[in-house]
């Protein structure tokens, strides 16, 4: 390895010791576009860490069950997606906290249910964004509950799409509250408007709930017509 380098990198063999994976794989993965191109120095190809993150990802996927045109297909849509300081815009959320996770991570958190579609949905959405060889999830609630609602049997891309419809819901509400405290406010940001907020939309949606659900029970409680 050349002195007073950035970064640590590594000749093919340095590597393949490093990822646990033979020579031969790594050229592979390589032909096959899995990595990106090393960066040359005469005859000599030189690879770095994000090298090494993506071999590992790969080992990683490889073992829960994804396939090589699945990675490949995973590695392209991760590529694509907004770095996190775009997402999180002038700063990191108030109040949620944003995670961190390795792509092995989110298919473990969404076991089988990892795709490029439902990836490409959830950077869309602006869930998950890209920070370098990780992604990051805006929200760990967010997570859990998503996490917690495909165990129970929902498919991932049911959870995104009615995440998209909860977003335009909550930016309207959003909108409401933060009009009607300024109204009356010269803060910008009136101290009791988030419990505020969260206290009535709590007893809303519970009530609400307790509509649809007896609504349900009163359809399914008629007698059938003779």
């Amino acid at each position: 390895m050349a002195e007073g380098r950035e970064h640590r990198e590594y000749r093919m063999e340095e590597l393949a010791k490093e990822a646990g994976i033979p020579v031969r794989t790594v050229r592979f993965y390589r032909e096959r576009g899995l990595i990106s191109p090393p960066r040359r120095e005469g005859r000599i190809a030189w690879y770095d860490d994000h090298h090494l993150a993506r071999l590992r990802t790969i080992t990683g996927l490889l073992e829960r069950g994804h396939t090589l045109t699945g990675i490949a297909d995973l590695a392209r849509t991760f590529e694509s997606g907004r770095d996190v300081a775009e997402v999180l815009g002038l700063g990191e959320p108030t109040e949620e906290t944003p995670v961190h996770l390795t792509p092995e991570q989110l298919a473990d958190y969404f076991e089988g249910e990892v795709t490029a579609e439902n990836l490409a949905a959830a950077l869309d959405l602006g869930y998950l964004a890209t920070d370098g060889d990780e992604i990051v999830h805006i929200s760990r609630r967010l997570l859990e509950v998503s996490a917690e609602l495909v165990r129970e049997g929902v498919p991932l891309s049911a959870v995104l799409s009615a995440g998209r419809e909860v977003r335009a819901h909550a930016d309207a509400l959003a909108d409401l509250f933060v009009g009607v405290m300024r109204a009356h406010s010269t803060e910008p940001e009136p101290p009791q408007l988030r419990p505020l907020a969260r206290a009535v939309v709590d007893a809303e949606l519970s009530m609400a709930l307790d509509r649809r659900l007896r609504r349900d029970d009163d359809t399914g409680s008629q007698p059938s017509e003779p």
